[in-house]
């Protein structure tokens, strides 16, 4: 079994490719829940929403998020009653957070109802949550203390950033699911996420770090940088604001001692050396997953590096 650790966007657009190759009991997907938030007294998991409606063929692949030819009618009528409305829920999109939040109040993990939405929505690969605690990632900026969906959705990353906090990291556990799934690995994969607000949330979480440092399987993560840029996000003004140098490299530096191994752009070929006195063993080849037979071909080889 193959174990990856996932953020959003990049991480869903990987898995669309793995998940061709991989049959549903060989691969768990463990997600992180950090940019969680509560909108109009609804709790919506942005990351576990766009990898599950990845997987399900829903996802609006032109934007990323959310379900392609939803509507946007009841945001229309929030504003209209004057309510803010910078977080974009769609009409379809919404039925999923009220299920959500009407399962959490009567007492459901959110495990559990990850793995209702999923069986609702005919995904057969299972998705984790990375914990069932509530952990929120905080961005202290120049202008003060963000919410993570703050900072990305409504600032548009525009402010810089000088610190991050995973409130309630402390105090959270990961579930028996989640450990499980790491143990009895044969392989540990860190999707092209963002290494610090998306794996790096999962790894906060006591337990899931030291489970990882004990599993002598191989573990390969993929660069979500190509020429210091991602294709979606900020995480190179995030390494940036955090004084990381926003390269493969750099990437190569928060992986140290984690991983066997880094899959990097042609692009960024030129690091390859610098990333090998690392101890990192590094693999060339195209990274930028626009189109389903890229997204294959990246899964293929990052499974090939797992089998060392």
């Amino acid at each position: 079994m193959i174990t990856v650790l996932a953020g959003g966007v990049g991480a869903a657009r990987f898995l669309q490719g793995l998940t061709r190759i991989l049959d549903t009991e060989r691969l768990t997907i463990i997600a992180n829940t950090g940019d969680d938030l509560e909108i109009h007294g609804l709790h919506v998991s942005p990351d576990l929403d766009t990898l599950t409606y990845t997987l399900a063929g829903l996802i609006d692949e032109e934007k990323g998020w959310g379900l392609k030819g939803d509507t946007f009618n009841y945001l229309q009528m929030m504003e209209r009653y004057g309510q803010e409305t910078w977080f974009k829920i769609g009409d379809r999109d919404l039925a999923t957070h009220i299920l959500r939040t009407s399962l959490l109040k009567r007492n459901f993990s959110l495990t559990e109802v990850t793995g209702e939405v999923c069986r609702r929505l005919g995904v057969q690969h299972e998705i984790l949550p990375m914990t069932d605690d509530p952990v929120r990632t905080v961005i202290h900026s120049e202008e003060g203390v963000l919410g993570f969906q703050e900072y990305f959705v409504k600032r548009r990353f525009e402010v810089e950033v000088k610190n991050i906090v995973f409130k309630g990291c402390e105090s959270a556990r990961p579930s028996p699911s989640v450990l499980d799934a790491i143990r009895e690995s044969d392989g540990i994969v860190f999707a092209p996420s963002n290494p610090i607000v998306s794996i790096g949330c999962i790894m906060s979480i006591k337990g899931i770090r030291e489970a990882i440092d004990e599993s002598r399987v191989g573990k390969v993560a993929i660069s979500p940088l190509i020429a210091g840029k991602p294709v979606r996000g900020p995480a190179d003004r995030i390494m940036r604001g955090l004084g990381i140098e926003p390269s493969a490299l750099g990437i190569a530096s928060i992986y140290k001692g984690l991983i066997d191994t880094l899959v990097i752009d042609r692009e960024d070929s030129h690091l390859k050396d610098a990333i090998q006195d690392l101890g990192i063993d590094v693999i060339v080849t195209e990274t930028r997953m626009d189109t389903l037979e890229k997204k294959t071909a990246l899964a293929e080889i990052t499974l090939r590096a797992l089998r060392g």
